[in-house]
């Protein structure tokens, strides 16, 4: 593996680490004023909201602990490096918020039979807006990081406080229509909205997870770009068998391409290694292995063929 490459891995564990500890931070902050607000007001929107960031203190501990596995670098007994650690913390996660929005439902069922007014209203309302714009700030932090890195556990945990954003907000709602105009049952509506809405999150989460852990194709868009790329160089014929991946940040392709029979091996492993390097420049930390062979070969190794991508200054006869 180049130094490239560890550089390029380093950077992106060193963002994902960054991007966890941040989201452990928040998340017992709001722990703290949520556990007051909530034994103060009674709300059970504002319970529904202290559940889930209960939750999102662990989901934040697991994230924490699997990007910091997942970037320790490919070792004898883990070749293709740590990745789905990630993989395996995000459906974790997906569990604790299932498990979560179960428990505010029926909560919420249970106070339909109880129209007492929530207490305190202004700490609930105050807590909530202070929790939107702490939220707002991290998620903005964690878009970033996504972006650069692609980390499945940031972006499952990115779900998670999406999903908080809007608990807060329907708190506020429910705390509005509840103690200033008197709408009975508001409270538990929103409180029943909410776990519906941590279950859509939990179920994109988990396909996000899915995806990884069962070998996924890259989306096709990526796949052609990278094929295009690779086409730049005169000597390629064309591209088939290509198989790609992703684990955690780690992304991996492989491939057979063709070129000249007559070609000298040692020309043919410099020509791989300039397909590689172009392919490591336009797609920073790739793992890329290219198997050569003579123009119009194709191998049959018993699972789907893909199609083969002609060069179009080289087409078969």
């Amino acid at each position: 593996m180049s130094l490239a490459h560890n550089h390029h891995h380093d950077a992106h564990g060193d963002l994902t680490k960054k991007a966890a500890i941040a989201s452990v931070s928040m998340a017992l902050f709001l722990l703290a004023l949520k556990i007051f607000a909530a034994a103060e007001t009674g709300s059970v929107a504002l319970l529904g909201s202290l559940a889930d960031t209960a939750f999102d203190v662990l989901a934040s501990l697991l994230t924490l602990f699997s990007v910091r596995y997942a970037a320790m670098p490919a070792d004898e007994d883990h070749r293709f490096g740590h990745g789905k650690a990630e993989a395996l913390s995000a459906l974790l996660q997906v569990i604790l918020v299932t498990v979560s929005a179960i428990l505010i439902a029926w909560r919420a069922i249970v106070r339909f039979g109880d129209q007492a007014p929530t207490d305190h209203p202004e700490y609930g309302i105050g807590v909530s807006i202070i929790a939107i714009i702490t939220t707002l700030g991290l998620l903005a932090y964690q878009r970033y990081v996504v972006l650069k890195t692609g980390s499945v556990a940031i972006q499952a945990d990115h779900v998670h406080y999406q999903s908080d954003l809007l608990l807060n907000v329907a708190v506020i709602i429910a705390i509005v229509l509840d103690t200033m105009l008197n709408v009975r049952g508001a409270d538990p509506l929103f409180g029943l909205a909410i776990a519906a809405w941590l279950l859509w999150g939990a179920y994109r989460a988990a396909g996000l997870a899915l995806d990884q852990l069962l070998d996924r194709e890259w989306p096709e868009e990526k796949r052609q770009r990278f094929i295009e790329v690779a086409l730049r160089h005169p000597e390629l014929r064309g591209i088939h068998d290509m198989r790609t991946r992703s684990s955690g940040v780690h992304d991996f392709c492989q491939f057979h391409v063709w070129v000249d029979p007559n070609m000298t091996v040692e020309a043919a492993h410099q020509i791989m290694d300039e397909v590689e390097q172009a392919l490591m420049d336009e797609f920073p930390g790739v793992e890329v292995l290219i198997h050569p062979d003579p123009e119009g070969h194709k191998d049959e190794m018993g699972y789907l063929p893909s199609e083969t991508i002609e060069h179009h200054d080289h087409p078969h006869d």
